[in-house]
């Protein structure tokens, strides 16, 4: 296990940095390192760490919510208003809709397995966005109408609303029948998870105000609570009969984003625990994914599956110009907004191969769309905002 770590940070390192200097995101190389490394190639890592690879996953999903949460500024939303809120579960609901629409009539899957392909594929990366959104705002192209703004803050939650929206269904796959009170767990998930969240980040907050504690063990705390809090989702499903449901992810997310609002010196320094906690997390997280990917079968998915993709886009994007409807923006930076608005990466990698280990017949599909959907779309994506933020943004 020992020699498979250090190949997977190592070689994951190394292609990573190859790929940031060819100004692309270092994930892809991340990924390739899984690929080449894993059993489909040339078969170097361990079975132990495969075998754990599941969990390990969902820790650095974890991580990323916990991130997100402490650096989700709810006075963002606020401001930009209306079309933050509508960005923040819209154009992902369109591209669900396309997948439903379209990956039953290009692959064996039924209307629920699309719906979760569709789930796994419609999130946003924080990863590619923030970064382009930040160098936006340096530079003060958009900012007089809050455009990075707007959408640094609807990719913050686009991402929570789309992993409520992936354990619903997994439920609904896993169930193999659906009833109406099914749909119950979505708003009721949505609302448990937020309400839990805020009550155990109100308990936090007095209790870091009362006891002096090192910022490092403040994050030991709040990362073994987020392991709870996930671990309980379960439980919760089966004393209620799966009618009432709750997001442990949701949950964690809500923790951080309380603590945002509460203590905001306090999140400035754990969030930077959390970004070196990142560092690690971030290599385990691709390469695994890579590692877990057929190659072949990917091969053979191939063309059918790159077409679905940039179909399932082209609802994503007809439904950030939907978000758009009744704002000052014109013509070139709405065109910009769906551009900027397509990146996949981070929660296609925490969430990819989770049907495939929970043994779904979909699951290998799933995860070969949502690799594809990263290979294809970061890249692309992150070249698009480079290409065309100077051309359709205005200059403040």
């Amino acid at each position: 296990m020992l020699l498979s770590l250090a190949l997977i940070f190592l070689c994951g390192m190394f292609l990573g940095k190859i790929f940031s200097l060819l100004k692309l995101p270092s994930l892809l190389g991340l990924i390739i390192t899984g690929i080449i490394l894993g059993p489909y190639c040339l078969n170097l890592l361990d079975g132990s760490i495969l075998s754990i690879s599941a969990d390990l996953r969902e820790l650095a999903l974890i991580i990323i919510l916990t991130r997100a949460g402490l650096n989700l500024d709810i006075e963002d939303l606020k401001r930009v208003g209306r079309p933050a809120i509508l960005m923040c579960f819209i154009p992902a609901s369109f591209e669900i809709i396309g997948m439903v629409l379209i990956a039953p009539r290009l692959f064996n899957i039924t209307l629920f397995e699309a719906a979760l392909m569709g789930s796994v594929v419609a999130a946003v990366s924080p990863a590619v966005l923030v970064p382009k959104m930040l160098k936006l705002i340096d530079e003060r192209y958009g900012t007089n109408k809050s455009i990075p703004q707007l959408l640094m803050a609807g990719a913050s939650v686009d991402d929570i609303f789309v992993i409520v929206l992936f354990a619903s269904f997994t439920s609904l796959v896993k169930g193999g029948s659906v009833s109406a009170l099914d749909f119950l767990k979505i708003p009721t998930s949505i609302i448990f998870g937020l309400l839990i969240g805020v009550i155990i980040a109100l308990i936090l907050t007095k209790f870091f105000t009362r006891f002096h504690i090192r910022d490092s063990a403040k994050v030991v705390i709040i990362l073994s609570i987020s392991f709870i809090l996930v671990t309980i989702e379960n439980s919760i499903s089966k004393v209620f009969n799966g009618i009432i449901g709750f997001s442990g992810l949701l949950a964690v997310m809500s923790v951080g984003a309380f603590l945002k609002a509460k203590k905001q010196e306090l999140s400035k320094r754990l969030s930077l625990k959390y970004s070196k906690l990142w560092v690690a997390a971030e290599i385990m997280l691709f390469v695994l994914v890579g590692a877990a990917v057929n190659i072949k079968y990917a091969l053979n998915t191939g063309f059918t599956g790159i077409l679905l993709i940039f179909a399932v886009l082209i609802f994503r994007m007809l439904g950030v110009l939907i978000s758009l409807i009744k704002t000052n923006l014109n013509k070139k930076e709405r065109i910009f907004s769906m551009i900027a608005y397509c990146p996949k990466a981070t929660v296609q990698a925490a969430i990819g191969s989770i049907p495939l280990s929970l043994g779904f017949a979909s699951g290998e599909i799933i995860l070969t769309i949502a690799v594809l959907a990263i290979l294809i779309t970061a890249p692309l994506g992150s070249f698009a905002i480079e290409f065309f933020y100077k051309r359709l943004l205005e200059h403040e």
